[in-house]
């Protein structure tokens, strides 16, 4: 082969999307990517579990707030994403259809949830007359939760796509799915730093509270993968 020229053999892929690994590696890094799906489901609904122990509702007016917040932001969000999955969703069986309306259900619950949870926490200070967002915690949960509507807003364009030209729909597609991991991310540090509040700290302590700190970054290692594997471009390595 003259100098200068490049086989076909001779470019490699980004290994983003498994590209560019022999067969065993390739083997390995599904079945790691199964696993992890895996994990970060049963991680995200063992939160709402622990939460629900923890808070006991029906004691007060405030415990509900996290069981309602564990469950939109931890499981009905986190779930809503993976569904897009293709390892390890409950859900892989379904059309892209399904997926979608699923995904909007899921959304919706947790627009549900999350109002519920802002709702009880609202009414519980009104009673005890707490000042209200004078916390990390209650700034950054109110920033999540508008980013969440902001989502939604730009859902409903992409699932009635005659309210925008054509051409941008892929553009939004893209903004849609950027800004969602944005928003996750969000709801992350919004959980984690609710076990720096009073009310955590005093019933869990210890080594648990660290494993209590450390169990959210799981799924949203995730659903960081599985977003940017999907639509970040697939660059082109050539050796």
């Amino acid at each position: 082969m003259a100098r200068g020229t490049r086989s076909s053999s001779d470019v490699e892929y980004s290994a983003v999307g498994g590209e560019g690994l022999g067969m065993r590696e390739f083997c390995l890094y599904v079945w790691l990517r199964r696993a992890a799906v895996l994990a970060a489901h049963i991680i995200s609904l063992g939160l709402v579990i622990l939460t629900s122990i923890l808070s006991r509702p029906g004691t007060s007016l405030f415990s509900w707030h996290p069981v309602c917040m564990s469950l939109g932001f931890c499981l009905c969000m986190t779930e809503g994403i993976l569904l897009f999955s293709a390892e390890g969703s409950p859900f892989c069986f379904k059309s892209r259809k399904w997926k979608v309306r699923l995904h909007w259900f899921f959304q919706a619950l947790l627009l549900v949830c999350g109002a519920t949870g802002f709702g009880f926490m609202v009414a519980s200070k009104n009673i005890k007359e707490h000042p209200h967002f004078t916390s990390w915690h209650s700034l950054l949960g109110v920033t999540t939760m508008a980013a969440t509507v902001l989502q939604v807003i730009c859902g409903v364009f992409l699932l009635f796509p005659k309210l925008i030209s054509t051409r941008s729909f892929p553009r939004l597609r893209l903004y849609h799915a950027t800004c969602g991991l944005v928003a996750y991310l969000l709801a992350t540090v919004t959980v984690m730093s609710a076990m720096f509040t009073d009310w955590f700290q005093a019933s869990v302590t210890g080594t648990v509270w660290y494993i209590f700190l450390l169990l959210p970054l799981f799924p949203a290692l995730v659903v960081m993968n599985q977003i940017t594997s999907a639509f970040l471009p697939k660059k082109k390595i050539t050796s």
